[in-house]
């Protein structure tokens, strides 16, 4: 069915004779179905002008609302409809909320940068997978190589979709896209790849056209249409896959559960590990009008059956796009979740069919229209999707997304560690240290030094975690890591590096070290500060270690002797598991016999002071 010729046929009409119902509704109906919620939201005011229109058309021009973000009215809309037609007053409800919801996450979103990029064409431009240096996405723009010999798709009056790779230059801009070889481009729609880990095997959705037969049929690449007629060609969805073998791509092979006579199968992804397939399927047996299924890869190469994902993905409504990320998270997008508008974008936890927490992942990465296609880069944060959000005519675009970062400043001290003592010195600061900033995504460190009074700062974004190393002669290197939760830009983070003096038998208290009473099973917190003298280790490889442990004078001699010993072959045996050398890290338990202050047998000492006994130390013995 011709839409984007017929809205125009019908428009003439209007030009001519005075509006009808009919003309009107069918002129709305055609931009619904083109999914240029703009024109659908003006057209069907125009028809519920009618008094005698069908109340299904206030359900669409609340839909229609909804998607261009007129939450409020289309609330109003949705209970408007609820009140005419008692049957659907619960999903005319559902929807309401659904609007609240909305307007929530419309008033809070994420802190989440959103940039159209420069790759698209005006057209639809959408489904990035990485590929090589850069990405493969389906587009139906104007192919140069074709010109005046490209075909045209009926149902919206543009070329139809082709696989287009391109990658980025050393300035980081986008290079001018290239179709992918013949082997993958058909004369009909080929969209929706996903390419195996390295990069040889693809798989991919390929549109044909079929007789329509007694089933619903897609006669759109990215949405399955409700009302097909029984004689028309209707496309539907099917996986093909090839392999790049001596410098080509081999002839693509059907997948084993294509059934185009009788529904679709598209929208393939990859486990990161290559050996699941997940995909969108209308095939029989579903929960709803599209549904997520997966197959496992067979000894012998093949696919196993279609498993449906479950009832926690699957709805009522579409499921489509999935996506695996490299933490095997599921992302997908979905209109029978709760959501903002037209497909949404929506994670889930697990694997297979069991899957939990499927969570919508809200604005900015959602809108009022259909938000689907995600994917991120190595780091978990960045990465790209598609959209026909702020499209005049419903096209879709490819949208980078990263994460939004409040600056904020990072001010230091670089301080010596008193050695362990009775009376402890103060902390004295430590000049000219070389200080190096290490952002998770970059190789390259950031450098200051310290000053006379051992002051130093960065400048920081919120939310990264860094990693800073102090570094200077006679010193054990340091290193500290710091996640700064800015609020603003005035924002000024704390914090102080304490060196430790490389000098033969010089002890240090390792701070934070607790056992619960007569035990020595190393505890969460315990842990965490045993962690750091491991990362000192592996930042000192020449550096070998006394760890020792100590207790205060209740208890008899030979318990505290015992217990204490008993405590220092754990924290030794927990950093060894670390992956520190034994070599370099001996236990040794002191039990009473090194008292920091007065509290031996008979003095009566308050809890503090107990307290200061009851410690763990490291001392250097080469």
């Amino acid at each position: 069915m011709a839409f984007a010729q017929a809205t125009e046929a019908y428009k003439k009409v209007l030009d001519k004779a005075e509006p009808t119902l009919e003309v009107t509704q069918r002129i709305a109906h055609s931009y619904r179905q083109m999914n240029n919620s703009k024109e659908a939201e003006f057209w069907y005011a125009q028809v519920l002008a009618f008094p005698e229109a069908a109340s299904v058309n206030l359900f669409y021009y609340a839909e229609a609302a909804r998607r261009n973000g007129n939450y409020a009215k289309a609330k109003q809309l949705y209970l408007q409809y609820g009140a005419q037609v008692q049957a659907e007053a619960a999903l005319a409800h559902k929807m309401a909320a659904a609007c609240d919801e909305a307007m929530h996450w419309l008033k809070n979103p994420k802190s989440i940068e959103l940039k159209k990029e420069s790759i698209n064409s005006g057209n639809s431009d959408f489904g990035t997978v990485f590929y090589k240096n850069g990405i493969v996405f389906s587009s139906d723009r104007e192919n140069p190589k074709k010109g005046a010999q490209q075909e045209v798709y009926a149902w919206n009056g543009r070329p139809y979709l082709q696989l287009y790779y391109v990658e980025k230059g050393k300035d980081k801009n986008w290079g001018q896209p290239v179709a992918m070889p013949e082997e993958l481009n058909t004369t009909y729609h080929n969209a929706s790849p996903t390419f195996s880990k390295d990069g040889n095997t693809v798989f991919f959705t390929r549109v044909n056209k079929e007789q329509f037969r007694q089933r619903k049929a897609n006669t759109d690449p990215t949405s399955w249409i409700e009302h097909p007629k029984k004689n028309d060609l209707v496309s539907r969805l099917e996986i093909y896959s090839s392999e790049f073998k001596n410098g080509k791509w081999t002839k693509p092979k059907a997948f084993a559960y294509n059934k185009a006579r009788e529904y679709s199968v598209g929208h393939p992804a990859l486990s990161p590990d290559g050996q699941v397939l997940y995909f969108a399927s209308d095939m029989p047996g579903g929960l709803g009008e599209t549904d997520l299924y997966y197959c496992l890869k067979m000894r012998d190469g093949s696919w196993g059956k279609p498993v449906n994902c479950g009832a926690t993905v699957n709805t009522a409504g579409r499921e489509a796009f999935p996506a695996v990320a490299a933490d095997g998270t599921l992302y997908f997008s979905s209109d029978g979740h709760v959501g903002m508008g037209g497909l949404d974008l929506f994670s889930a936890k697990g694997e297979k069919e069991n899957w939990k927490e499927v969570a919508n992942l809200q604005a900015p990465l959602n809108s009022g229209n259909d938000d689907f296609g995600i994917i991120f880069e190595p780091n978990g944060e960045n990465g790209y999707l598609s959209s026909n959000r702020d499209s005049e005519n419903g096209t879709d675009n490819i949208y980078s997304f990263k994460p939004y970062r409040i600056p904020c400043t990072l001010e230091g001290r670089t301080v010596e560690q008193a050695v362990a003592k009775h009376n402890q010195d103060p902390p004295k600061p430590v000049s000219n240290v070389r200080l190096k900033l290490y952002h998770p995504n970059d190789t390259a460190a950031i450098v200051a030094y310290s000053d006379a009074d051992g002051r130093f700062s960065f400048n920081i974004e919120q939310g990264i975690k860094y990693t800073i190393k102090g570094i200077k002669s006679g010193y054990l290197t340091k290193s500290a890591e710091v996640t700064p939760d800015c609020k603003s830009v005035l924002d000024m983070i704390k914090l102080n590096m304490t060196l430790n003096k490389n000098v033969v038998n010089n002890s240090y208290i390792v701070e934070n070290i607790y056992y619960d009473v007569d035990k020595h099973e190393i505890r969460p917190d315990a842990a965490k500060e045993l962690d750091k003298l491991a990362v000192m280790l592996r930042d000192n490889p020449e550096v070998k270690i006394e760890l020792s442990s100590h207790t205060d004078s209740r208890q008899t001699n030979g318990y505290n002797q015992m217990l204490s010993q008993l405590r220092a072959d754990a924290a030794v045996e927990y950093i060894i598991s670390q992956g520190i050398d034994k070599k370099r890290i001996t236990a040794k338990g002191y039990g009473e016999s090194k008292l920091l202050n007065r509290c031996k047998d008979g003095v009566k000492c308050s809890e503090q002071e107990h307290q200061l006994n009851r410690r763990t130390e490291f001392k250097l013995i080469r």
